[in-house]
């Protein structure tokens, strides 16, 4: 019989997760319960009491109800929290999770998830899930419902929502998994919808040369993604073409993944072949969202959630001085591929965002600040044109095989979230 684990704050919304817990019981799946409230005393005995949980982080229950503290509280509980999943999920006890709660209680679950296994399912009722919820998710398979009402007692829509959430992880739990079809080293590659092109063509190349190809839209989260796989050991290396993450980064976008972003390639010595893809973009939500300081400035809506604005020459030498940087501090052998054509499919002749001295300024900083030996490739081409997927798999293909990771090779390595 497969386990949902439910963890809450069972002592102000233990009747909240009695209906939950009966909901996921009636499919035949069985419930483990885990209290992390820290004032009060539940009003069923769980599995898993508030007082392991904060000894799991090392506390006793009892100074943490004295203290008073409640930024103190919650970060004990949400440490304790992933110490008491991860050993439930070795100990085979654990097939899913299941909680519920508000920011506070979204904050703890969220946390406690996160350091379980990519393909566990983990699914959180929140009320914050209708708003950005990247600090939740990070870059972990996490499933938000909205809980539409605070997670305050049972009403007619609250059992509606618990209704469908226990239906939902049951139904992922007792999901028919694929077999796998054989383990082939991992590759990450990073893509835009402006890149989609180039990507999906180097990665039908690497897949005929026998590798597995993650791709990762550059939206923040997966920059961070990629670059927490390879701190973990898990990537043969990084097709990393769309580096436009970097842009949000020098102009204030939503997508930025952080100004460790060059880090990229830091973390193993694996290769990393980079490009300046979509760097001719910064990403804003809606029009009205735009900063008041680009009104100026060339904008393209993409859709009705997504501007784009076109950097500038000054953006570009900036963003170029990144990509060197990231080149630079890469661990593994880093090559550097220059699509003198654009970066973009909106970056290309005749196109709305084509401007060669902007790419210029972003090409001419990487040539400058690369350091001595880490070769520049030029490519007269656009980014999306056949010959640039092709030679950046060329080149990637020379790389890799001079680390000795070759596709006959199995990875056996457990991907984590």
């Amino acid at each position: 019989m497969k386990t949902v684990v439910t963890p809450g704050a069972l002592d102000t919304k233990g009747a909240d997760y009695e209906f939950l817990v009966r909901g996921i019981r009636s499919y035949g799946v069985d419930a483990l319960t885990v209290d992390f409230g820290v004032l009060g005393d539940p009003p069923f005995i769980p599995d898993v009491t508030n007082a392991e949980v904060a000894r799991a982080a090392g506390v006793e229950l009892s100074i943490l109800r004295e203290s008073k503290d409640k930024t103190l509280a919650m970060r004990v509980m949400a440490e304790g929290l992933s110490r008491i999943l991860s050993r439930l999920y070795e100990e085979q006890r654990l097939d899913g999770v299941c909680g519920m709660g508000g920011t506070g209680g979204t904050t703890i679950l969220s946390a406690g998830v996160r350091g379980l296994p990519i393909g566990i399912p983990k699914l959180l009722i929140s009320t914050a899930a209708s708003g950005d919820v990247s600090a939740y998710v990070g870059s972990a398979d996490v499933t938000l419902m909205h809980s539409v009402v605070d997670v305050a007692g049972l009403n007619r829509i609250s059992r509606e929502i618990y209704t469908n959430a226990a239906a939902a992880i049951a139904g992922m739990v007792q999901a028919v998994r694929p077999e796998p079809a054989g383990e082939r080293p991992l590759v990450a590659a990073s893509m835009f919808g402006n890149t989609t092109a180039c990507i999906d063509r180097a990665r039908g190349s690497l897949d005929r040369a026998g590798y597995e190809v993650l791709v990762f839209h550059a939206t923040g989260s997966g920059g961070r993604t990629m670059q927490r796989l390879a701190a973990e050991g898990l990537l043969a290396g990084l097709l990393d073409l769309t580096t436009t993450e970097l842009a949000d980064e020098v102009c204030g976008g939503v997508f930025s993944a952080g100004p460790e972003r060059v880090q990229i390639g830091a973390p193993s010595a694996i290769p990393v072949v980079l490009a300046p893809g979509c760097v001719d973009m910064c990403n804003f939500g809606p029009r009205a969202s735009v900063p008041r300081e680009y009104n100026s400035r060339l904008l393209y809506e993409w859709n009705a959630n997504v501007t784009l604005m076109r950097t500038n020459v000054e953006e570009n030498r900036r963003i170029g001085g990144l990509i060197a940087e990231t080149a630079n501090r890469c661990t593994g052998a880093a090559v550097v591929l220059l699509p003198l054509r654009g970066v973009s499919m909106l970056d290309s002749q005749g196109g709305q965002f084509w401007d060669q001295a902007a790419d210029a300024a972003c090409f001419d900083a990487i040539r400058s600040q690369l350091n001595k030996g880490i070769p520049v490739i030029e490519v007269d081409s656009n980014i999306n044109d056949p010959i640039f997927a092709d030679r950046a798999v060329e080149v990637f293909l020379e790389l890799i095989g001079q680390t000795g990771v070759m596709a006959s090779r199995a990875a056996g390595s457990r991907v984590t979230s």
